[in-house]
């Protein structure tokens, strides 16, 4: 199986993508350009709103507002307004660091990781839970230098993650309420090539990764063996999510950076995203942040 092109764009950093079954929308975000994009399912146009910062990831929140991680600091996004209202800073001790991946947990509450931006990349960057009840804590896990992959097991009591370097996506106990964790241990390696991005988690509990350089989507089942294979027609693909009124329309954002004028010219599309329509897959919709 291979996916087929099914938004034509160039982003940068394509990323954070998600259905919102409310509106019967896909939402992602272009990290590099500072821009969130919308489009109804199966229409032709892209909604675009541009951000005053880069948006590492978002969740949909119960009120109909979104919340945003940006560089530094979380926001409210009004979808009707365009309006962005920053209310909290997050690392503002770490000049290189900003938000990177995220999503609710299955219990409503935005976890998310941070990524180091200087080059080379330092192991000092670190994953959060942000709740109304409880504001924002620190998940006891080891510092990384690009956390990725956060994704919850159906039960909500298994968090996924990685450090994208590392190659290795991880596992832990997780605990919502108290946002305490065990300690991680290794759910898969990935190949030399082959990094992880993002993840999302199916109605069976299988993990389904993007990863970076290999131009592919892996489906894991929940002991770690590989399930299946899915192509990418550009080198990077980043963030995988279901969608569609019955949630079997797999979906994935791309990036066009870390890539040379020859692999430009072979992958125009790099930046686009693709779509691969499902026969017996189905996803699990997201929690909505719980904000009111």
């Amino acid at each position: 199986m291979k996916m087929s092109v099914a938004i034509d764009q160039r982003a940068i950093l394509g990323e954070s993508l998600l259905w919102n079954a409310a509106t019967a929308t896909w939402w992602w975000t272009d990290i590099d350009a500072h821009f969130i994009y919308c489009r109804t399912s199966g229409g032709e146009a892209v909604q675009s709103f541009a951000m005053p910062d880069k948006v590492g990831s978002f969740v949909f929140c119960t009120s109909g507002k979104m919340l945003l991680g940006l560089a530094k600091q979380l926001a409210w996004f009004d979808t009707q307004t365009g309006a962005v209202t920053p209310f909290l800073d997050v690392e503002t001790e770490l000049a290189s660091t900003r938000i990177n991946d995220g999503r609710t947990d299955r219990a409503g509450n935005y976890v998310f990781g941070t990524i180091d931006q200087q080059l080379p990349r330092q192991p000092i960057a670190s994953f959060y839970q942000y709740s109304s009840a409880h504001g924002l804590r620190r998940l006891d896990l080891p510092k990384v230098a690009i956390a990725n992959s956060l994704c919850f097991s159906l039960d909500g009591r298994t968090l996924y993650f990685t450090d994208t370097p590392s190659r290795r996506i991880m596992q832990c106990d997780y605990d919502a309420q108290t946002a305490q964790v065990s300690e991680p241990r290794l759910f898969v390696e990935t190949e030399a090539h082959a990094f992880p991005d993002g993840s999302v988690v199916d109605s069976a509990g299988c993990v389904w990764n993007a990863q970076w350089g290999a131009a592919q989507i892996v489906q894991y089942a929940p002991d770690g063996c590989v399930l299946q294979r899915i192509a990418v027609p550009v080198k990077n693909p980043t963030c995988p999510a279901f969608g569609g009124a019955e949630l079997d329309y797999l979906m994935v954002t791309s990036s066009r950076k870390d890539m040379s004028a020859d692999e430009l010219a072979q992958m125009p599309q790099a930046g686009s995203l693709f779509e691969l329509s499902m026969t017996s897959t189905r996803g699990v919709a997201d929690a909505r942040f719980k904000d009111n």
